[in-house]
């Protein structure tokens, strides 16, 4: 993209900074719901047990029983179309999910907000279909507007997503088509954010530039006149009968900018 490949520096606790009062944090989660299920998320306080239902977050980013039945599911979705399914196939699909749904609350909160959420102490629902519900710790730490990129690839970047990405490896899943995952996720999450809040439009272009720049996405995707393509493929139209399924818009693959 013609920008220096400067790393993202690391956040620096904020404590000069401008603090969001307790009510325009809640103000900033609630309403991500209005973005789409993708975004929305619930809140609990800090060290709280999981209530029924809900399970912690961590269970299902490492390779374990949590995250083998979530491609499970999801093989067995995409294996009623038809297809041989390979399982690193589902494993893409559902790790590209997982992707998405981590990154689309945080991106809104962090461009919209200063807030960039610690999912150590997330929650989240194993059902399936559609997004699975998530919830934060409710006490959101706001940085400063300098600090944002950095917070993020630290928590979010460096934290789930980097475990995620270790586990789904497992899966015979190549680092790059990964990698590409995370780079569409965030660039997806980017595109409802420009259309549902264009006063966000330069922030958060100008933190998906920032993240672009640096590992784990730098060289994950390519933006020709600002259309984004990822210089790998999600592997999805392989769950067709005969592989023969249609590429996704921004697939390497389509030959052109999506």
């Amino acid at each position: 993209m013609g920008h220096d490949r400067t790393r993202v520096r690391p956040a620096r606790r904020a404590g000069a900074a401008r603090r969001p009062s307790g009510g325009s944090r809640r103000r900033g989660v609630n309403q991500l719901a209005g973005l789409g299920p993708f975004f929305a998320v619930e809140t609990h306080p800090p060290g709280a047990a999981p209530p029924r239902l809900w399970r912690p977050l961590a269970e299902v980013l490492d390779d374990g029983p949590a995250l083998r039945h979530r491609v499970g599911q999801v093989h067995a979705a995409l294996a009623a179309g038809g297809g041989d399914v390979e399982l690193r196939v589902a494993a893409s699909v559902a790790h590209l999910g997982m992707a998405a749904r981590l990154c689309s609350p945080a991106l809104a909160l962090a461009a919209g907000h200063h807030l960039v959420p610690d999912f150590a102490d997330a929650w989240w629902q194993p059902v399936t279909g559609g997004a699975m519900p998530l919830s934060l710790r409710a006490d959101l730490t706001p940085v400063a507007p300098s600090e944002v990129a950095g917070a993020f690839a630290e928590r979010v970047l460096n934290g789930p997503m980097a475990r995620l990405d270790r586990a789904v490896g497992a899966f015979s899943l190549a680092a790059k088509v990964r990698q590409g995952n995370l780079a569409s996720a965030l660039n997806g999450a980017a595109v409802v954010l420009r259309g549902e809040r264009p006063e966000w439009t330069d922030a958060v272009s100008v933190l998906l530039a920032t993240l672009e720049q640096s590992p784990p996405l730098a060289g994950a995707a390519t933006r020709t006149g600002g259309r984004f393509r990822r210089t790998s493929c999600c592997l999805i139209y392989r769950a067709a009968p005969g592989r023969a399924g249609p590429k996704c818009g921004d697939c390497v693959l389509t030959g052109r900018p999506a």
